[in-house]
């Protein structure tokens, strides 16, 4: 099985512009791509998931978002980085004012995006991790059975604590995440 590091989008791995679509506007946050290699680099597979609720609420259309999305893949390759797919949920909260007829399993906090790559590349959830910004992204990755990561970056405005939004780490930025996650796969080599 493939272990693999699950990164939400905007505020994890490009500066948080919200509802954003313009390549121009497209920033990798500092350290991201030296951090990514060095996941990478330890055979980790990246994937990119994130909520675009701009979709449902008719903000922008998938092949907008596509544009910028292709513009994270070029800045990553820049630094010899290569996530093996983007998933993504276009759907509106609830509260966004999107009714919604169906209950959504795809947007985070729900673990569909994970569990739909897990399926998808044969990954052992398990022996991967979530990054994310906000205790949603935690939620969903501790809810597909993931270790997960906080980045404690001001983006988290609701500090709502369940068994669920207790994030494994709470780190100030990706390079340290990496660093940590390779730091455990080390510790877990050691014992075997």
């Amino acid at each position: 099985m493939t272990k693999a590091i699950f990164l939400d989008k905007d505020g994890t791995l490009i500066e948080d512009v919200p509802y954003n679509t313009d390549p121009a506007k497209v920033r990798l946050l500092p350290g991201v791509g030296e951090a990514l290699r060095m996941l990478q680099d330890a055979d980790y597979k990246l994937f990119i998931v994130s909520n675009q609720p701009g979709i449902g609420l008719g903000y922008f259309t998938s092949r907008e978002l596509e544009s910028a999305v292709n513009r994270v893949y070029e800045l990553l390759a820049a630094a010899a980085v290569y996530p093996l797919a983007f998933y993504f949920c276009p759907h509106a909260a609830a509260n966004d004012g999107f009714p919604s007829r169906f209950p959504c399993k795809c947007r985070k906090p729900q673990p569909g995006l994970l569990r739909r790559a897990a399926k998808d590349f044969a990954i052992s959830l398990t022996d991967s991790w979530m990054i994310g910004d906000i205790l949603h992204d935690v939620e969903a990755g501790k809810r597909a059975g993931c270790r997960t990561i906080l980045l404690d970056n001001g983006n988290e405005t609701e500090w709502l604590f369940n068994e669920y939004r207790e994030p494994d780490h709470i780190l100030p930025d990706m390079e340290k995440a990496a660093r940590t996650i390779l730091e455990k796969q080390r510790d877990v080599l050691l014992r075997v």
